[in-house]
């Protein structure tokens, strides 16, 4: 085994046991440290544990270079700060190399998210007359009410919704968060299990929270179909997807008051860093509304 290797299969488990890692988070910052990995041993002809601050800046200028996106560049450098600072854990290393190091980037692409009127003019869509409808505003209401990703919605089962409580409990990968729920996506939620979903599945035994009309769990495709017809039928400007709900309940949750701590446990985020983006997206927002707004603006 390389001495790459082991340090990855370190790391791998780090991940899993220390942070209770998602199969997609493991993923990605395995992915991105081999190729760190990598990178260094063939331009700098070092290990992992040898890398300085000059690597790890080249590294990204080479990334940027070579046409990553910048969200790649900001993933890989998340990646490598928390691998090193696993290595300051177990004692390996004293300093960070990863740190301190500064992104030579554009400014960074903010979440789109809709404001409080665009969200109930999206929200009101699915014409509740069809069983089809019913079924989308739960979906929908649900998406906005916990913020969860679809598909963490998409994987739901009938066991995970507390209706009586008005909380549902959502799995990511060996995680588990309990969310809440407000009112109407309670109401929406016992409306489309009380008169749409039995008659949707197939099997009395299906588990899946939402179903399709051919009475199976309803597939991630399915369900970007669904959001951009109803975006479509609102007539709404803005590019609107799954994740566009989930930016929106986070950032509507912090210009009310929520602390950005309870905001990162509800979205599952492992690092505060990537929920305090929301904390940019208002302050821009209250910025634009106050240039518009103010008499001497």
């Amino acid at each position: 085994m390389t001495d790459l290797e082991k340090c990855l299969r370190d790391f791998e488990g780090y991940l899993k046991k220390e942070k209770n890692a998602s199969p997609n988070t493991l993923s990605s910052y395995l992915r991105d440290l081999r190729q760190f990995g990598q990178w260094l041993s063939t331009t700098a002809d070092k290990e992992l544990l040898q890398a300085k601050e000059d690597d790890i800046s080249g590294y990204f200028r080479f990334l940027l270079a070579s046409g990553k996106s910048q969200s790649t560049v900001s993933r890989s450098s998340a990646t490598l700060r928390a691998y090193y600072t696993h290595l300051i854990e177990k004692k390996k290393l004293r300093e960070n190399p990863a740190k301190q190091v500064e992104l030579d980037r554009q400014k960074r692409k903010l979440p789109q998210i809709l404001s409080s009127s665009e969200v109930e003019l999206f929200l009101e869509q699915p014409d509740l007359r069809e069983a089809k409808g019913i079924r989308d505003k739960a979906m929908l209401e649900l998406l906005y009410a916990t913020g969860i990703r679809v598909s963490e919605l998409i994987g739901l089962d009938l066991s995970d919704v507390n209706l009586t409580v008005g909380f549902i409990h959502c799995h990511s990968g060996e995680k588990e968060r309990v969310i809440p729920m407000y009112k109407v996506a309670v109401e929406a939620l016992r409306d489309y299990l009380d008169h749409v979903r039995p008659a949707m599945v197939e099997e009395a035994d299906e588990p899946a929270l939402f179903v399709n009309t051919g009475g199976c769990r309803m597939s991630r495709q399915g369900f970007w179909k669904i959001v951009k017809g109803y975006r479509e039928k609102a007539g709404i400007v803005k590019e609107i997807t799954p994740h566009t709900l989930r930016h929106s309940f986070a950032a509507h949750l912090l210009v009310n008051g929520a602390e950005l701590k309870d905001i990162q446990e509800m979205l599952g985020h492992a690092d505060l860093s990537t929920t305090k983006i929301y904390t940019k997206v208002v302050q821009d927002r209250l910025t634009e509304v106050y240039r518009k707004a103010h008499p001497r603006a």
